[in-house]
């Protein structure tokens, strides 16, 4: 399982507002280029966005269904990868005094990929989402301002 965390300086509101916005996810998830709303209302249960993967030359499409949504503290999403199957990805929002402390979740699911899935493969996804958290705290705040208290 590969769980990361950390520490976004701004307000859980501040920062699900950012996650709620389905035209975004292709500024801030590492592999993805471009992201648009397809289905539903991002982020509520049910609701789809569709993306590109890249890798080199390679390219696919790629599509995310929110599964559980509770604003704004948690998002459950569940990408689909084609022929390797999915995977569980959940972002948990926690107050943090003045900030917000995102706990990041991604495991495969279904398919084959869980059946390749390792101590190896975790420690690459590991990096993966340290590049992903530092995208997604940036892009959230420089997006908001620092609220007042």
């Amino acid at each position: 399982m590969a769980l990361r965390h950390r520490l976004v300086r701004r307000t859980p509101q501040q920062v699900w507002d950012v996650l709620a916005d389905g035209d975004r996810f292709g500024t801030w998830v590492v592999g993805t280029s471009g992201s648009s709303e397809r289905d539903g209302e991002w982020p509520a249960e049910g609701a789809r966005i569709t993306y590109t993967v890249r890798l080199g030359r390679w390219q696919a499409d790629g599509r995310t269904v929110v599964r559980v949504s509770e604003p704004p503290r948690r998002l459950e999403l569940e990408a689909f990868s084609g022929p390797l199957g999915t995977a569980r990805i959940a972002f948990e929002l926690r107050p943090w005094g003045d900030d917000t402390l995102v706990i990041f979740d991604e495991h495969p699911l279904r398919g084959p990929g869980g059946a390749v899935h390792n101590a190896a493969l975790d420690a690459v996804q590991q990096l993966r989402h340290r590049v992903l958290l530092r995208r997604f705290a940036r892009t959230v705040e420089s997006a908001t301002a620092p609220e007042r208290r």
